[in-house]
């Protein structure tokens, strides 16, 4: 129990990490965008940082069940990729449907697994939101 508590506490932490020098790396970008971003047309603009937050997000969400998966596989828990990268992307999506489980001695695992999907759905939600806040309150100051 507590060698599982341990692992998925440390996939957690590594998931967190890529996610925050994600993020990092984004306003890294969207400072450098920011003479461009604030020029008109706003609107346009503003659906790009929408666009290429997305699928920047879905790199990072990516890394997470990857990280998830290669993990199962390495514990012996699954014998190919295939069902590994499934279950985790179940499990971290918090969708659970329940037709791929994992053994007894590895089962805490999907619920931190699912845990670490919330968690990091929260925070890219927050990106999201935060990204295209920024890009606008930025563009509306460039108007006055």
């Amino acid at each position: 129990m507590f060698t599982q508590l341990a692992l998925g506490t440390a996939l957690m932490l590594l998931s967190i990490l890529i996610a925050g020098i994600s993020y990092w790396l984004m306003e890294i970008w969207l400072m450098r965008a920011r003479p461009w971003l604030t020029r008109a047309p706003h609107r346009p603009k503003l659906i790009l940082v929408l666009c290429i937050a997305a699928v920047w997000i879905m790199m990072q969400m990516t890394a997470g069940v990857w990280i998830w998966a290669a993990t199962f596989l390495v514990l012996g828990v699954f014998d190919a990729m295939e069902p590994a990268v499934y279950f985790a992307l179940v499990a971290f999506t918090t969708l659970g449907f329940g037709d791929v489980l994992l053994p007894v001695e590895w089962r805490l695992l999907s619920g931190l697994a699912a845990a670490n999907g919330l968690l990091n759905i929260g925070l890219v939600t927050a990106l999201l939101v935060e990204a295209l806040r920024q890009v606008r309150l930025q563009q509306l100051e460039g108007r006055v």
